[in-house]
């Protein structure tokens, strides 16, 4: 994907043209920003927002958390050579980052075999549900396309390799987490509830809250729930396929 000259995060929220490519973005190099590794859009300056801009450590945000997990890595790992997971990561990662940055997301964390975004932060999205659902889209069909190429590189069968993803999106809390070793990452139950969506999503399959399928619409409409007894939960948790 083609990457934007000037930091998003920093013109829409600052109103600073800050330069991330090209040669005139060597005085700002030198001074250590850089395109960040979150999003390549936006800066180092964003991800020091809160200590450096907002004075603060964490913030409540409204925001859309996703999960996508590669399936079958724990097995494939195994029986397969090192060079061959390190492949299949390597595309896994790729895919899910283009989408991701594609739909104004940020790639937030990736975790073994599985990715966390977060969208509505740093840059600010009215749709950023919509743009999480669309970014999981994204990711499956692209990975359906590229799979069985995968699959033949590595003497494997494209039905091993399958993504699963869970969104859900509310109120969380973004920030700088720790002391002796600060994460910059989102927490609450936000967070938590999109992850047991994706572990009970099946391989090529997208499940959202009703949170998410009340603000997607219409790209929802045809979407259909399923109670699900996730880990965690007193109560069975809806989640449509999307």
């Amino acid at each position: 994907m083609q990457h934007s000259l000037i930091c998003k995060g920093c013109w829409e929220q600052l109103h600073v043209p800050v330069v991330l490519r090209g040669v005139a973005s060597a005085p700002y190099r030198a001074f250590g920003i850089r395109p960040s590794r979150m999003n390549p859009n936006t800066c180092t300056i964003c991800e020091l927002m809160f200590t450096k801009v907002m004075r603060a450590r964490k913030i409540a945000i409204d925001a859309t958390i996703m999960f996508a997990d590669l399936r079958g890595y724990t097995s494939l790992s195994q029986s397969q050579s090192a060079d061959a997971v390190s492949g299949l990561l390597d595309a896994f990662y790729d895919e899910c980052a283009d989408a991701i940055w594609h739909h104004d997301g940020l790639l937030n964390k990736t975790i073994g075999d599985a990715v966390m975004a977060v969208f509505n932060f740093p840059l600010r999205r009215e749709e950023h549900v919509r743009n999480a659902v669309l970014a999981a889209r994204e990711i499956q069909k692209n990975w359906r396309e590229m799979r069985t190429s995968l699959a033949n590189m590595h003497g494997l069968c494209a039905d091993q390799l399958g993504i699963g993803i869970g969104i859900h999106t509310g109120e969380l809390s973004f920030g700088e987490f720790g002391h002796s070793h600060r994460d910059l990452t989102a927490i609450g139950t936000v967070v938590n509830t999109a992850s047991r969506a994706q572990s009970v999503a099946e391989a090529g399959q997208i499940l959202v809250t009703k949170a998410v399928f009340d603000r997607a619409q219409p790209d929802l409409e045809d979407s259909r729930s399923t109670a699900f007894q996730l880990k965690g939960f007193d109560a069975p948790v809806e989640l449509y396929a999307a």
